[in-house]
């Protein structure tokens, strides 16, 4: 045999290529492998990207800049099962950063992610899916993604995984989601309750943690309670809170059972199982500070419903509250305050707090911290409120000072509880008296002028609370109150308004106040407020009438002021200004006086006296000199009755009703307002002396009158020259259509009436003194008719404008000066703005000029220097 030859081997096929083996250290490189065919490659790179991302947050977003995001999301979906579970691993790393979720968003990969939670993946795919779940579901959009793909249920479902950090991922994922009201009702379909229950049992402080947190949002809602009931979920918390070892889980712990604590079954079955009592003994004597904290809020929650509240006040809830007002952490002070305030809806708490919490509340208010302040002074105000003991603990506990210092806190809550607890203390009048030595008049001031409603509310209460006597009255118009209390009385919020009206109601019981209540337009206000329908109530008509008790007559001697809605009418007289608490004298009174160097009483009457008014309601209620019959007291006594009865039965005239009346019949008409006014003041209840000094007069006054018609009524002296002058300017002047040019041609008709044009030079040389005495000596009278006036000066003028004004229905309004002056005010609509379509500014208002330059109108803007450039 011959020997055997070596075969030679067989050269590779010339179309394949030959293995190669690569070591990169550039990331990019291996980025670019993402786009390979080749499965163990893919593999590999993604094995490479992984443990690079692991490195940390630049490594993510080096990755993201590389472009490795895009090609990753088509390897979630790969058929080999390592480059699925590699590129799953990426994705759970590389989810923490935020550019990366926003970017996986935009590629709408969460239906990809949500499929490597299926039952048959691998443990690890489960851990890295829910992981990269968890990562985006902590923003709103990815929440939604979550639950519009179906992602819940398998979360759920493994939440009973073997591995802890899968249940940890899912846990997490599912807490994140339950931030969503629609994700809340879709766990409760699903029954997650009690797989989350199961997690309190885990060895993982973190999974107990989350569990807890997921709980205590889950519970917000009411099945929610329920399912946890039924489930002995309430046993697992209560054992939680009672084993020391899980001290870092009783604040969560808490949270749930304050939840809890709201379902009256689920209270029920604490109390009856103990562990209610536990609860207490628990934050009472716990020296955690969130721990107390918690457990108070959770006291705080429950305490709302009446039957808790109840079950509480048999379980001494009340100390465990006053324990933890002790507290030196502000956060447990402040829960503690609220739930005390809670509590107070019980009478048997509000009772407990009169010996054992008002001391403490109201150190409390002496907090550096506002917060502590404002949770305590609730506190007290809750506590007070309808509960005349608590309110004089606290007076007697020296709690009015820190309450009044409070009113010039920031915090609006604070202000409007310690106004309410104030409030609250002035209802009874020994302890009311002592309030005005600590200055609560003037502290109110700040709390009237405040923007929050709920605070002018209660300032406005405690003025009306405060405002009882003289002297407080006397400090809240000497701090400047009145002012920002009659400008609520504007407030559009209806419990502003009422309560302002009650104080302006309180205050109006002193002439002096009243006085300046009115000079501040609080009359105006009212009377606008009461034609509302939907704003006016049983305060501010009771206000308006407190502050309208009197005739027009009166009102212009004691403010000074007669608005445009005021209608001057037969019978109105200006007496002049008079000092506050003077009375004014009736008209008949003056008009029987012998002259005097006192100023002359100006009278307005067109009414001829030689025919009998019609008989009317108005009559029978006017006053001695207005039709009524004089000749015995009995009808005084009579008369003075009927006033007092239409003074209620009847409102006030409306300048409505007067002008729908023909021109030439309002110089016949008796003032509404006038008259019942007058009867009003008349009708008050008089001392004896004072009702026997009144009969000795109308027994003399048929002696004045005349002895031979003793049955002869008294009427006003009748003013012919002022009916020629309503007869002229009825005629000449109410025809006319523009408003301004009626103002301009009745003042020209006024000042040549009363004098003509003046000059400011010559005005000293103007005999109008000289005059106006001549006129009194003439009439044996101190009570001259406007109408006998030929030389006039400035107040003169301006009644008499605004009386004729008003008898031709020119709004005009009549303010008294010094020194013997007077003006009117008109408004007048800008003409430029005339005819334009919108809202319209509101009318600009001028002052007529009835001495210098007569219809002149000045526009005024500045009251203080337009008058003095005026006069």
């Amino acid at each position: 045999m011959g020997k055997k030859v070596k075969k030679e081997a067989e050269p590779p096929p010339k179309d394949v290529f030959d293995p190669l083996t690569i070591e990169s250290k550039k990331a990019a490189t291996v980025v670019l492998m993402l786009n390979s065919p080749e499965e163990e490659i893919l593999a590999k790179a993604c094995e490479a990207i992984y443990r690079f991302a692991l490195k940390g947050e630049e490594n993510k977003a080096t990755l993201l800049e590389l472009g490795a995001v895009e090609p990753l999301t088509k390897l979630l979906t790969h058929e080999d099962k390592i480059v699925r579970r590699n590129a799953t691993m990426i994705f759970g790393i590389l989810a923490s950063n935020n550019d990366v979720k926003k970017l996986l968003r935009e590629l709408d990969v969460m239906n990809s992610v949500i499929a490597q939670l299926a039952p048959e993946e691998e443990v690890v795919i489960h851990e890295f899916a829910s992981l990269c779940l968890a990562n985006m579901s902590a923003e709103y959009t990815s929440k939604v993604q979550i639950l519009e793909h179906g992602g819940l249920e398998p979360l759920v479902r493994l939440l009973a995984s073997p591995d802890p950090d899968v249940k940890k991922n899912s846990v997490e994922c599912i807490y994140n989601l339950t931030q969503d009201f629609q994700c809340r009702a879709a766990l409760q379909e699903l029954n997650a309750i009690p797989p989350i229950l199961d997690l309190l049992k885990s060895e993982y402080p973190v999974i107990q943690l989350l569990a807890l947190k997921t709980l205590g949002i889950i519970t917000n809602d009411k099945e929610a309670r329920t399912t946890l009931r039924d489930n002995q979920g309430v046993d697992h918390l209560i054992k939680i809170l009672e084993t020391k070892e899980l001290n870092d889980l009783h604040i969560e712990a808490l949270s749930v059972i304050a939840n809890c604590l709201e379902d009256m079954d689920t209270l029920v079955l604490i109390q009856q199982t103990g562990g209610l009592k536990k609860l207490l003994s628990f934050a009472e004597n716990s020296t955690i500070p969130d721990i107390q904290k918690n457990a108070a809020k959770a006291i705080t929650k429950a305490a709302y419903d009446p039957e808790n509240r109840k079950l509480f006040h048999e379980q001494e809830v009340e100390k465990c509250l006053v324990a933890l007002l002790g507290s030196e952490n502000d956060g447990t002070k402040i829960a503690a305050s609220q739930a005390i305030s809670a509590m107070c809806e019980n009478t048997g708490s509000k009772e407990f707090f009169n010996n054992q919490g008002i001391p403490q509340l109201i150190l409390l208010l002496k907090s550096d911290s506002e917060e502590v302040r404002e949770a305590a002074s609730l506190a007290l105000a809750n506590l007070t409120t309808c509960h005349p003991a608590n309110a004089k603990a606290v007076a007697e506990a020296d709690g009015v000072d820190p309450l009044v210092n409070i009113l010039s806190s920031r915090r609006d809550g604070a202000v409007a509880n310690a106004a309410t607890v104030l409030a609250n203390v002035a209802m009874q009048e020994p302890l009311r008296a002592g309030l005005q030595s600590h200055g609560v008049s003037s502290a109110l001031l700040g709390p009237l002028r405040s923007a929050n409603t709920v605070v002018q509310s209660k300032a406005a209460l405690t003025v009306a609370a405060t405002a009882c006597d003289v002297e407080a009255r006397t400090e809240l118009r000497n701090s400047g109150g009145l002012e920002p209390l009659v400008e609520l009385l504007r407030s559009k919020h209806d419990e502003v308004r009422r309560h302002a009206s009650w104080a302006v109601m309180v205050c109006a019981n002193d002439e002096l106040t009243a006085v300046e209540l009115c000079k501040l337009g609080a009359l105006d206000i009212l009377e606008e407020v009461n034609l509302s329908v939907s704003r006016k109530n049983k305060f501010s008509e009771a206000a308006y009438n407190k502050l309208l008790n009197n005739n027009l007559s009166l009102k212009y001697s004691l403010t000074g002021y007669l608005s445009s809605s005021d209608i001057i009418s037969d019978g109105f007289y200006d007496y002049g200004r008079i000092n506050p608490g003077t009375k004014l004298l009736p008209l008949k009174d003056l008009c029987l006086q012998e002259p005097s160097d006192q100023r002359a009483v100006l009278l307005v009457n067109s009414k001829s006296s030689d025919v009998s008014p019609p008989p009317s309601t108005e009559d029978k209620s006017s006053d001695v000199g207005y039709g009524r019959s004089i000749s015995s007291s009995s009808s005084f006594r009579r008369a003075s009755k009927e006033k007092t009865n239409y003074h209620f039965s009847t409102g006030f005239g409306s300048p409505t009703e007067e002008k729908s009346e023909p021109p030439s019949g309002r110089n016949t008409a008796l003032s509404k307002g006038t008259t019942k006014e007058r009867g009003s003041r008349k009708g008050r209840g008089k001392k004896e002396e004072e009702k026997v000094k009144e009969e000795e007069e109308v027994s003399t006054l048929p002696k004045l009158m005349g002895e031979g018609s003793p049955e002869k009524e008294w009427y006003p002296p009748f003013d012919p020259d002022f009916r020629v002058y309503v007869y002229e300017v009825t005629k000449s002047i109410f025809p006319i259509t523009n408003i301004k040019e009626q103002i301009e041609v009745l003042a020209r008709y006024v000042a040549e009436k009363m004098g003509g044009k003046m000059s400011k030079e010559k005005l000293h040389n103007f005999s109008w003194e000289l005059h106006i005495s001549e006129l009194k000596f003439q009439l044996k009278s101190n009570v001259v008719p406007i109408g006998q006036i030929k030389k006039g000066i400035f107040y003169h003028r301006a009644l008499l404008f605004k009386a004729l004004a008003d008898k031709i229905g020119i709004g005009c309004s009549l303010v008294r000066g010094e020194y013997g002056r007077a003006w009117n005010e008109v408004q007048l609509m800008n003409e430029s703005r005339k005819g334009l379509i919108g809202a319209l500014p509101p009318p600009e208002v001028y002052i007529v000029d009835l001495m210098f330059h007569p219809g002149g109108l000045m526009k005024l803007r500045s009251r203080e220097a337009d008058l003095y450039r005026y006069l």
